[in-house]
């Protein structure tokens, strides 16, 4: 599986950006392969909706065939990326790309609210239980040091992920970072 997918078309972001897509896709990269009746029974919708919208996702290159793992009567999927990554600045030099990125950012928080409204604290251990949860920062940054924070965030994660590789009790563990400006409210917007 290839890191990551660099996406440059707002076309092709608002392909993925689909709440079935990015739901589908989210699903072959967190639990790997699967069929269209495998996903279907998942997010609870027929394998004919997921057929198609696999083969949609598959036509702009984020999802393909698994070859290794082929079923007589139907196909299974697989991600090609781990990642979907685009550059905000450039997708926001049309209107087509900031509304792309909107609705990007929706299914995200989408995505986030779904694995908070999942977790079930009663079946899982007091050392997951104590770790497991949200925090969030009001602070005063210029773009520099946001960029600086999300650089460092993803190599810290990176750094971690490749010390605890292959713990004995590990398990996949939904990780999100954002950072946005918040309007000023006052004279001297700095905007």
């Amino acid at each position: 599986m290839e890191e990551s997918y660099e996406i440059s078309d707002p076309r092709v972001l608002k392909v993925v950006a689909h709440p079935l897509r990015v739901r589908l896709l989210g699903l072959l990269r967190g639990d790997g392969p699967a069929t269209a009746s495998e996903l279907g029974r998942v997010v609870g919708e027929s394998s004919g909706s997921t057929s198609y919208h696999l083969r949609e996702l598959a036509k702009y290159g984020f999802i393909e065939e698994d070859p290794a793992r082929r079923d007589g009567r139907e196909r299974r999927w697989r991600a090609r990326h781990r990642y979907t990554s685009w550059d905000d600045l450039r997708m926001s030099a049309t209107p087509e790309g900031v509304e792309a990125v909107r609705i990007m950012h929706r299914r995200q928080v989408e995505a986030l609210a779904r694995a908070v409204e999942e977790y079930d604290d009663s079946s899982w251990s007091d050392d997951w239980v104590e770790v497991a949860g949200l925090s969030d920062h009001l602070v005063s940054l210029p773009p520099a040091g946001l960029r600086e924070l999300d650089k460092r965030i993803d190599d810290l994660v990176r750094e971690v992920v490749e010390r605890h590789a292959g713990a004995l009790d590990a398990a996949p563990v939904h990780l999100w970072a954002g950072g946005f400006p918040r309007a000023a409210r006052e004279e001297g917007d700095s905007r």
